[in-house]
């Protein structure tokens, strides 16, 4: 049996916020959602998160994940303390326990599986994740024997010179074995001057202490504060970034270019410079992505362009053109072979294939069919003041410049709509459209100044 304990209590008062520390986001997700989803690549049988600080926030961020545990501890006494809660919980239980603080999100799953499996291969009564810092100043060092068997963690201010020079630190990631743990636990004191229960004092009572170096020093960095939380973007981006290049990938100047490590990339596509990727984002291949555009929550179609333009929640067909400058958004869908062009916004809209929406239009709650062609300035009037109504447009019908569709409304297949119309009602299909003053020319009506002639 395996259980895994995240600790998720603390206040964070570095993070200078009211959201729980382990609540910030990286990359799409919260630090504790990277942490849970790390984790669960080892299956565990259990899975609880000991929660104090503002616990009523965590839980309810964390409730769409099934099968959590919640713990709380109150107050908070520190790392012992927290994992004393487990007492009672898990009283029944046999097996090992993994312990996780909610604010290491840069751990690697394969690196909690190598954790797991070693320390059931050595039979140890912990193990330790440790890492080789290049700059360990500060932190307490792990010292081990040719074995790995951890001899004793002396802290950096009680360190001589010459045990300074160990680079080994431990993570704060443990590996126990639950039964031998929670014999030792009651036996933690606060005699220190922070009157806190640590942890690692269990190690004093333990038969077999052991360390694991982690292969990625980085994988060890806590998130204290929002200088490490800047970092842990880099590291996450810079990751995310190498694999989608080593899986055919072509991105110009990735240093200037952020993706979530939930957006899919095919083979073959192109992300041009300062292009942002969100969200559940998928871009089929053949794709080029920017530059200077923004995409969440949306597919993009095969060899798709897309430049300096916005799109959220949306999809986007195969062959499509986007922007310059378009922003598409609220569940829309553009078909095969569009054009979606300068200025143009869509919002709920459904657009047939190969229709055109080149220059400076907003088309809101409409469904456009395929072939359809809407001039520049044309405007679904969508909103009445107190709800919005839906447009319909049907396949093949030409739209002239600086028209206004004034929902709700339906306009058939085929017709033609004159520049500058105000259309208020329905039209049947193979019409043609004008719904306009006519014009009015008054000669003569000026003199040589540009004053009227008659100004009664």
């Amino acid at each position: 049996m395996l259980a895994v304990a995240i600790l998720a209590a603390g206040k964070g008062t570095r993070m200078k916020t009211d959201l729980p520390k382990v609540l910030q986001q990286l990359c799409g997700r919260s630090l504790v959602e990277r942490v849970l989803e790390s984790a669960a690549t080892i299956a565990p049988n259990r899975q609880l998160v000991i929660v104090g600080h503002k616990k009523e926030i965590v839980e309810s961020a964390l409730a769409h994940i099934p099968s959590l545990e919640f713990v709380t501890q109150s107050p908070q006494l520190g790392t012992g303390h927290a994992i004393q809660q487990l007492l009672e919980p898990l009283k029944d239980f046999t097996g090992d326990l993994v312990v996780l603080t909610g604010d290491t999100p840069l751990l690697r799953p394969e690196t909690i599986q190598n954790l797991v499996s070693v320390h059931q291969q050595r039979q140890a009564s912990a193990t330790v994740l440790t890492a080789q810092l290049p700059d360990p100043t500060g932190y307490g060092r792990v010292f081990c024997n040719q074995d790995f068997v951890i001899e004793r963690i002396i802290e950096h201010k009680d360190c001589t010179e010459p045990q300074r020079l160990n680079q080994r630190v431990s993570s704060g990631v443990y590996c126990f074995n639950w039964q031998e743990l929670a014999i030792a636990l009651p036996k933690l004191t606060s005699n220190n001057a922070q009157k806190e229960y640590y942890l690692t004092e269990v190690f004093d009572y333990l038969e077999t202490v052991i360390a694991l170096d982690a292969v990625d020093f980085e994988e060890s960095f806590g998130i204290n504060d929002r200088l490490q939380l800047a970092h842990a973007h880099q590291v996450i981006q810079s990751r995310t970034k190498e694999r989608w290049m080593r899986a055919g990938v072509t991105m110009i100047l990735p240093e200037t270019i952020t993706i979530d490590d939930t957006v899919e990339l095919d083979v073959d596509v192109i992300i041009e410079p300062q292009t942002h990727l969100r969200g559940k984002t998928k871009i089929l291949a053949g794709a080029t992505i920017g530059p200077n555009s923004f995409i969440t929550n949306s597919t993009i179609g095969h060899n798709c362009q897309v430049s300096y333009s916005v799109i959220e929640d949306s999809e986007i067909g195969a062959d499509s053109k986007i922007g310059p400058f378009s922003r598409i958004r609220g569940a829309s869908v553009v078909g095969d072979r569009c054009r979606i062009g300068n200025f143009v916004e869509l919002k709920q809209a459904k657009v047939g294939s190969k229709t055109n929406a080149a220059h400076l239009s907003y088309l809101g709650d409409v469904t456009l069919g395929s072939q359809v062609n809407v001039g520049a300035g044309t405007i679904t009037a969508n909103y009445d003041g107190f709800a919005k109504h839906q447009t319909v447009i049907g396949d093949r019908t030409k739209i002239g410049s600086n028209s206004v569709l004034v929902a709700p409304i339906q306009i058939g297949d085929n017709v033609n709509i004159g520049a500058g119309s105000v259309v208020t009602k329905d039209v049947e299909a193979n019409s043609l459209v004008i719904a306009r003053a006519p014009q009015v020319v008054k000669p003569d009506y000026y003199d040589a100044q540009g004053k009227k002639k008659n100004p009664s």
